[in-house]
């Protein structure tokens, strides 16, 4: 007998569920030419050739020159987490092979304009890799490997190429130096105005909506509340009382090469969009919707 779901919540993630399971995809793993050149400094060079300052890939010009990114991959496919000894080292290997599977996605998937809408499923659920020997999506590996660490600085470390995602680092993260590189990414991440904005005046902080898809991540275990976490990493502190909103997601591929709009003097300055939830100062939500990144 099959009981009567009757929460529309619960009933669309067995829908999903069965989706996946039904649909999902292989990623093929690259055939990379072997050389002498260790697999990192591979995935180095295709950061330094490829990735400019803000993060954005030229996607186009890496499409035409694979070889490096294809060599990571591979790598990634056949080495599995307990080959890394050290802890740091471990998650280093996450992060840089996280990022790198999501730049192969984008290429696998003929350079899509946005992750939005129906998009994600297939970007993040969809679609296995081979990692470590194990088929996972990019969505099991974040959750079910990545997050389960316990360190919630990888939120601002994790890149899925789209312009909200944190900065794509030119350099790959390393065991060891990796707690200051994780230090320098969340500094990073809160010092630019599309993750932190503060309105003074209406005593109001708009946080990145990464803030809120992962907030267990960071409250209360980490911080008492999302605006004492977010105080740990900017120079001047943030008015506890302050309301907390959150900034839209923007969905839209970090292609080095995308369309952008014509400045002119007529466009009107960056809104802030309808907040999606709101964090009192004690830090608990209110007229909270269930949602998440998915």
């Amino acid at each position: 007998m099959i009981p009567v779901v009757k929460n529309p919540r619960i009933l669309f993630l067995l829908l999903l569920q069965l989706t996946v399971s039904a649909c999902s995809t292989l990623v093929r793993v690259p055939d990379a030419a072997y050389d002498l050149e260790p697999p990192i400094e591979a995935y180095a060079r295709v950061l330094q050739k490829y990735v400019n300052d803000g993060g954005e890939v030229d996607f186009p010009a890496l499409a035409q020159d694979r070889a490096g990114l294809d060599r990571y991959v591979a790598y990634v496919a056949r080495t599995p987490a307990s080959g890394f000894a050290d802890p740091q080292a471990r998650l280093a290997h996450y992060l840089n092979s996280y990022n790198a599977l999501s730049m192969y996605n984008v290429l696998e998937l003929g350079i899509p304009e946005t992750h939005a809408g129906w998009r994600k499923i297939r970007f993040f659920w969809l679609r296995d890799f081979v990692i470590g020997g194990t088929e996972l999506s990019l969505y099991a590996y974040e959750n079910e490997v990545i997050r389960k660490l316990g360190d919630p600085r990888v939120h601002f470390a994790l890149n899925c190429s789209a312009l909200s995602c944190p900065v794509l680092p030119r350099i790959p993260f390393s065991g060891l130096t990796l707690h200051k590189e994780l230090e320098r990414e969340t500094r990073k991440f809160f010092s630019g105005e599309r993750n932190l904005r503060i309105d003074h005046a209406e005593k109001k902080v708009y946080l990145s909506e990464i803030l809120s898809f992962y907030s267990e991540d960071f409250t209360p275990v980490y911080a008492p509340s999302l605006i004492a976490y977010v105080n740990r990493y900017v120079a001047d502190p943030i008015p506890e009382d302050y309301t907390v909103e959150f900034i839209d997601y923007d969905w839209t591929i970090a292609n080095a090469r995308r369309a952008r709009p014509v400045a002119t003097a007529s466009l009107r300055p960056p809104i802030v969009s309808r907040p999606r939830a709101t964090e009192t100062h004690q830090g608990h939500f209110r007229s909270v919707p269930v949602h998440a990144r998915w």
